[in-house]
């Protein structure tokens, strides 16, 4: 029974989507008060979804309904399976293994997949376009992302979460000796979550809500609750490999709160990517810094 509860209530489950919300609407509240506007009141993100959950679930023509409906369930499936692997809140990971750390990356991945396929399956051309915007930046932060925590990988020699947790914890941080792949772990992060300046695949100003746009009701309660859950499983990782490692809930809070600050001023301080942009510089110049920090690692445990 104790297994089952920490499934679905502590600390995954009903509490991870609580925390989702909440760090959604401190994201919104900061660049709120960066861009001198009051912000979400506290329980804004929580009233959407219940909003969301009671509205009726259209469903337009021309679409694939099998799609349309699978597509929000697999999305959000995927990010809460990757918490899993996860040391949430401080905690150990409820399941471990090596290779875990590939397992979460491909699972986090699942979200963008289906923002761009629920876009690809309708015939409005402002899903269209943002399904292909969605789509081409996935190619262009998904390499640096991944090259990025490949580093802490590396040094720890593991591919397993826990382990490399460990070793972070016990040795300096590895933003002092790794600070490009922390940099390209962020801004990897954001590009993940489409969050300004990478929001060129659902503007609001040019496409509505880009592949989204055809959704309503319960498809996009559940499209928004993934990428909540998405932003908190990736500063907990970057902020386990990175910073020293999770191993108390208020260490917890204060260094992912500390990378979310970062995340919202970046927003708040930076004007939106055109999707060539996104894919020409970062694709190209992120994952080359990214090997080249590699190459200085290997050079240095050589002279070592």
């Amino acid at each position: 029974m104790s297994a089952i509860a920490a499934l679905l209530i502590f600390p995954g489950g009903v509490f991870l989507l609580l925390v989702g919300m909440i760090y959604e609407w401190i994201d919104r509240k900061l660049v709120a008060r960066f861009q001198n506007r009051m912000g979400p009141r506290w329980f804004q993100p929580l009233a959407d979804t219940i909003k969301l959950l009671a509205k009726e679930e259209v469903v337009p023509d021309g679409v694939d309904a099998r799609l349309f409906f699978t597509l929000p369930v697999i999305a959000l499936a995927g990010a809460m399976t990757a918490a899993l692997y996860v040391p949430l809140v401080g905690f150990e990971a409820s399941y471990s293994f090596s290779g875990d750390l590939i397992v979460t990356v491909y699972m986090l991945s699942l979200l963008t997949l289906g923002t761009g396929l629920a876009g690809a399956n309708t015939l409005n051309r402002f899903s269209l376009i943002g399904a292909t915007r969605t789509l081409t930046q996935l190619f262009s932060y998904e390499a640096p992302f991944l090259l990025a925590l490949l580093g802490p990988a590396i040094v720890a020699d593991s591919w397993q979460i826990g382990e490399i947790t460990d070793y972070a914890g016990d040795h300096v941080w590895l933003l002092v000796t790794q600070p490009i792949g922390f940099l390209v772990a962020l801004i990897g992060l954001m590009g993940k979550l489409e969050l300004p300046p990478f929001d060129a695949p659902e503007a609001e100003t040019e496409i509505v809500a880009g592949a989204l746009t055809e959704y309503s009701g319960r498809g996009l309660a559940l499209f928004h609750l993934g990428k909540g859950v998405e932003l908190v499983i990736g500063l907990t990782l970057v902020a386990a490999f990175y910073l020293g490692g999770v191993t108390h809930p208020l260490i917890f809070v204060a260094k992912t709160l500390a990378l979310l600050s970062i995340l919202a001023g970046l927003q708040a301080l930076m004007t939106r990517l055109r999707i060539d942009q996104t894919v020409g510089l970062w694709w190209r110049y992120g994952a080359l810094l990214v090997l080249a920090q590699f190459l200085a690692l290997i050079v240095w445990e050589g002279v070592m």
